[in-house]
């Protein structure tokens, strides 16, 4: 049974702000991606290539007749690539209505986190590119990295990829 003043019934202006997060493993590293943006995650499959995209977009998939362009966060973050092993899965997120793949060397647990256990990131200069994280915080003990789905695709890799999804549409992988 609910109590009237539970968070369940809070508005959302008063609820406090708790957000799930899935974890991820990348390069021994924990990275987080709002739980809210995941649809679903996937075992590593081999996908269609895309001529001239960016060297981090792997492909696209064909997901129940959606075509999705697939990222390699790896590559993306500029770390060194790994060959796909049996933990490696593709990681589905929605991003501004639009599905993509995120590949990652595997997926550890769901992480409930607090607004204000939530820490900004630090200034690196410019020799470390900061803008694909929204924030960090502290989980028994280890550091874990929250992404910003938002920013991993950047605008103009977006528009070459729906110019050239019509044509991969058409494209069928072979095994």
């Amino acid at each position: 049974m609910s109590q009237p003043n539970s968070p369940a019934s809070a508005s959302p202006v008063d609820m406090p702000a708790t957000s799930q997060y899935l974890a991820v493993n990348l390069a021994h590293e924990e990275y987080a991606i709002d739980l809210l943006a995941v649809r679903e995650i996937r075992a590593w499959t081999p996908v269609t290539r895309i001529p001239q995209a960016p060297s981090y977009v792997l492909g696209v998939l064909n997901l129940r007749g959606a075509i999705v362009p697939v990222l390699d966060l790896r590559l993306r973050f500029g770390l060194a690539r790994e060959e796909y092993g049996a933990t490696t899965v593709t990681v589905i997120v929605i991003v501004a209505g639009r599905l993509f793949g995120a590949v990652v060397d595997g997926v550890s647990d769901v992480l409930e986190v607090s607004a204000g256990d939530v820490r900004p990131v630090p200034d690196m200069g410019t020799a470390v590119d900061t803008e694909y994280l929204k924030g960090l915080t502290s989980v028994a003990e280890r550091m874990v990295l929250l992404l910003d789905v938002d920013k991993l695709l950047q605008p103009q890799d977006a528009q070459m990829l729906e110019a050239a999804l019509p044509a991969a549409a058409d494209v069928r992988a072979v095994a």
